[in-house]
């Protein structure tokens, strides 16, 4: 599915080829939660790297997040670099350097009308802000940190990963 994006300003635009275009995990870190807002969490999909388009380049600014962990002495540095217009600040996407295949829009970007996900994967909850409401549907999973499953898994899971593809 080619999904097409842009920031709210409207410097940046983009299109990508997307296999996994269903929008089903949640994720409530406080990197998600402080760079994009939106209800405390972020969602992101998978996009084919090779077939990014982007128009307004010269408008896009990295961020690469400082994280501290509770199992480590020392706050890290994400490979992953997060993609923001530097006029309106908009979340874009993730690239990660040790996938260079992939790059990760956030669904509050693309302007493509998106299936609806037949369930919702909600993670790193442990570092959920206290005022957030996680829903607590019965066909959602809950994960106090990553789940085992891929975006990738999930949609071959379900199906969906064909009608993705039409």
């Amino acid at each position: 599915m080619l999904l097409k994006g842009s920031c709210h300003c409207g410097a940046v635009h983009f299109s990508v080829q997307s296999y996994q275009p269903y929008p089903f995990m949640h994720c409530y870190c406080s990197i998600c939660r402080k760079t994009a807002g939106g209800g405390g969490y972020a969602i992101n999909l998978a996009g084919d790297n090779k077939t990014l388009e982007v128009e307004g380049s010269e408008n896009i600014t990295v961020y690469r997040a400082r994280f501290q962990n509770p199992e480590h002495d020392q706050p890290r540095q994400s490979e992953g670099e997060r993609r923001f217009c530097r006029h309106c600040g908009s979340f874009l996407w993730v690239y990660d350097p040790n996938y260079p295949e992939l790059m990760h829009p956030f669904t509050s970007a693309i302007d493509t009308d998106l299936p609806k996900p037949p369930e919702r994967t909600h993670i790193m909850l442990d570092f959920a802000a206290n005022w957030v409401e996680i829903p607590e549907t019965s066909n959602d999973y809950h994960h106090r940190r990553y789940p085992h499953e891929s975006l990738a898994d999930w949609h071959e899971r379900l199906g969906l990963t064909n009608e993705a593809q039409d």
